[in-house]
């Protein structure tokens, strides 16, 4: 079957799409954006996180077919152009991406929450990144910016 959806912006179709494909699958192999990682395929580890629609989803449990005619975000679309998001700054600045498997399901959360809350609460952040695991970081690096984050985006708005 064919799928076609906007990805970061861009109308896109892929052809040749099975039944039990994942949206993963897709935007990894099929049209080439290998930021979403492939980790545990169950959506409990969060590497896979983009935003569908608005609302951030493990695309590792999303079939392909349910993306048709929507709009994907994935972590290469949160920067404009060669501008860095916010989030994605401050994680290069603190320090907070070491494997960088985890990062950017953990950028996507960070985004979302700092989107609906701009100046969130420690436990608002644990809370919002706790489907994201991460064996590298010890994650007080992550939580460092993920607050940082919050700042620039204040300073910038």
């Amino acid at each position: 079957m064919r799928v076609t959806f906007t990805v970061n912006g861009r109308e896109e179709s892929a052809d040749g799409v099975w039944e039990g494909e994942s949206l993963l699958y897709v935007l990894r192999e099929r049209l080439g954006l290998p930021g979403s990682k492939n980790a545990c395929e169950q959506g409990e580890c969060g590497s896979c996180t983009v935003y569908l629609d608005g609302e951030p989803v493990c695309s590792c449990l999303v079939a392909a077919g349910q993306a048709e005619g929507r709009r994907v975000r994935t972590v290469e679309g949160l920067a404009e152009g060669d501008r860095l998001d916010p989030v994605q700054e401050a994680f290069v600045e603190c320090g907070a991406v070491q494997c960088g498997f985890c990062t950017p399901g953990l950028l996507v959360q960070a985004h979302d929450l700092l989107e609906r809350l701009p100046d969130p609460s420690d436990a608002e952040i644990r809370e919002a990144l706790a489907g994201n695991l991460c064996r590298c970081t010890g994650y007080e690096k992550i939580l460092d910016a993920v607050r940082l984050a919050a700042t620039k985006k204040g300073a910038a708005g």
